[in-house]
């Protein structure tokens, strides 16, 4: 079964080669695609030079336009349809998700259209997050699954294995909303069309070197690009 692990940059020279490392150092066959929306760091030509040490495993694209988390992802899950790949795995690039745990989701997804790592599905198993973070994160889960009454414990995760199918069947050239709330909405399309999903529990840990992406503008579209999920679902435009 091909898997293809999308992993999105934005300045993350600091954690890149060693992310691709270490994926790539598990005992799996996985393939990484990683899009870079044109980082002014560099990032992309590590990639570049890391592609002559893994030839047919390690893809890259470059986009020109820095339009959101969701817009990338939707970028990297098309190229992999169309490159006929069985799983594909979102994964960020700063070790915040445990390359290890790859291996857990992918058995996971053999009983399941999408599986989702996830903070909160056994208590909270957040590391070195500052309590307001963790707070904001957790109460937005909740806030997310009492509107639009989704059985998922983490609403917003960003660790999540899908079946290529299941992708094909979401119509993700639908999918609008760009910044965290794109990893809501994905698992809203998922949920209304009836497909299985299941959280498996991963330990979270913050990143240690870069920068976070998390600003007020990702927070609002969240709070509002949920209400007008469930609106749309009401109205059966979704």
């Amino acid at each position: 079964m091909k898997k293809l692990v999308i992993i999105p940059t934005y300045n993350e020279k600091e954690n890149i080669s060693a992310i691709i490392s270490a994926v790539f150092g598990l005992n799996e066959d996985f393939h990484i695609l990683v899009v870079d929306d044109s980082s002014p760091d560099g990032t992309a030509d590590i990639v570049k030079t890391l592609q002559y040490h893994y030839p047919s495993a390690l893809h890259l694209t470059i986009r020109k336009v820095k339009d959101g988390l969701g817009k990338a992802y939707i970028h990297g899950f098309q190229w992999a349809i169309e490159k006929s790949y069985d799983y594909i795995f979102e994964m960020d690039a700063d070790f915040s998700h445990n390359p290890k745990d790859l291996v857990r989701l992918y058995n996971a997804c053999q009983d399941a259209d999408m599986v989702i790592g996830s903070r909160y599905c056994q208590g909270v198993n957040v590391v070195n997050w500052p309590m307001s973070r963790v707070l904001l994160s957790f109460f937005a889960s909740k806030y997310v699954r009492f509107i639009l009454g989704m059985p998922v414990h983490d609403t917003t995760a960003g660790f999540v294995c899908f079946r290529r199918e299941t992708l094909e069947k979401i119509n993700i050239g639908e999918v609008k909303l760009k910044g965290y709330a794109f990893q809501v909405e994905m698992k809203y399309r998922v949920f209304k069309k009836g497909l299985k999903i299941i959280e498996i529990p991963i330990v979270f840990t913050d990143r240690m070197k870069g920068q976070s992406k998390m600003n007020g503008g990702i927070i609002k579209e969240a709070v509002f690009g949920v209400l007008n999920l469930k609106l749309k679902s009401i109205t059966g435009k979704l």
